[in-house]
């Protein structure tokens, strides 16, 4: 399941609670056609990759948050590990996002 952030605290804790289970974020806007597309899929990811979280931070509603991660383009997925970012994937791109996962599940 995929977990909505409403806000910079809420972000904060679930990076902090996760302690070294890797944290997907899909950093979108509603507007953002690619954003739209990925959505889908990332939820379905979500149910296939229970040992990790999967985060999104609507980038108008959170910006505090898009800011802070340096956030640019959308969509951005950034994944963290033990609090700190380890990778990232900018684009709508299936392939490379699950290959990105896989890559540091172990």
């Amino acid at each position: 399941m995929v977990q909505i952030v409403q806000s910079k605290a809420e972000f904060e804790e679930y990076l902090k609670t996760a302690g070294n289970k890797p944290v997907l974020v899909d950093f979108f806007a509603t507007w953002c056609g690619p954003c739209r597309f990925i959505s889908p899929k990332l939820e379905r990811m979500s149910e296939e990759y229970t040992d990790m979280i999967f985060l999104k931070v609507d980038v108008d509603e959170v910006e505090e948050v898009a800011l802070k991660c340096g956030i640019s383009a959308m969509p951005t997925f950034q994944l963290y590990k033990n609090g700190v970012k380890i990778d990232e994937l900018i684009g709508a791109n299936e392939t490379k996002l699950k290959e990105m996962i896989e890559k540091h599940r172990k």
